[in-house]
């Protein structure tokens, strides 16, 4: 048995300082490939040259793309660049891209801009998009209509909405990323039925590391961030209220994932021990 994170900031600086055991822990607790996500054009950068200084083989992959904080920066060289990333091997997706109405730390209208902008170059590159969305589930639903049927596939990131978001993603045939936000008794309790409502093929997990710690996490680290080798915790939350084992959910949730992203069979070495 092993386990994908779909989702992971490897170049925050918590663990580039420890890049190399943060790894060897993640293969350790059975998460045997990692995709690093791109948030900015300089961070895409930083994760592809990680995936390759690192990896010879098949673990680290990565996305590319200008979060919605950072539209502000998107304009034609911005997407050039973007483009001549989605041309790299090991960039398996393109974002994380999207709307964030929650903080608006980019005027709505610039947000809008450069995620349909972002998302025409996926559709014209038939590459997946890796999705971010707070408090924005009308708007990005009305703009992802307009393109869905030129992607060959979208994942709504750390998903948190409620079930009306849900239902509209599910209804777009997206997929769906769950966190260790589906762990924090203070905010995510609604999603421990909403999780049992998304399809087999449909439902892959991910940590957001270093972000986003398991609050039922025991013991729990004393630097006190995320990484990915906490993921079989959230696996564990997402099979209990399934109503499956762990073993299940991390077959198909990794089966999806490696169909989404294009990612290769990879061995499992003996050593590991897998989840108690």
């Amino acid at each position: 048995m092993q386990l994908i994170d779909i989702g992971v900031n490897l170049t925050h600086p918590s663990l580039l300082k420890q890049v190399d055991a943060v790894i060897e822990r993640a293969q350790a607790a059975g998460v045997m490939q990692l995709v690093l996500t791109g948030t900015t054009l300089e961070d895409s950068e930083n994760a592809l040259n990680l995936c390759l200084r690192l990896d010879a083989g098949e673990a680290l992959f990565s996305t590319a793309g200008v979060h919605p904080h950072e539209a502000s920066t998107w304009n034609a060289a911005a997407a050039r660049t973007l483009r001549d990333l989605a041309s790299q091997p090991k960039v398996r997706a393109l974002g994380e891209c999207g709307l964030d109405f929650n903080r608006d730390f980019t005027p709505r209208p610039q947000q809008e801009r450069c995620f349909e902008e972002q998302l025409a170059l996926a559709a014209e590159l038939r590459r997946p998009v890796f999705l971010h969305e707070r408090d924005a589930s009308e708007r990005m639903l009305a703009i992802l209509r307009d393109y869905r049927d030129h992607l060959p596939a979208a994942v709504v990131h750390c998903f948190t909405g409620e079930r009306k978001a849900l239902y509209g993603y599910l209804d777009l045939d997206l997929h769906l990323g769950i966190t260790g936000w589906i762990c924090d008794e203070r905010r995510g309790l609604h999603l421990h039925e909403l999780v049992g409502q998304i399809p087999v093929g449909r439902l892959m997990l991910e940590t957001d590391a270093p972000y986003l710690l398991p609050r039922t996490l025991r013991p729990k680290p004393r630097h006190g961030h995320n990484e990915p080798a906490f993921l079989p915790e959230i696996l564990r939350t997402v099979a209990r209220l399934r109503n499956e084992t762990p073993e299940q959910t991390a077959l198909h949730t990794s089966a999806t994932a490696r169909a989404f992203f294009g990612l290769p069979e990879i061995a499992v070495p003996e050593r590991i021990e897998e989840f108690d």
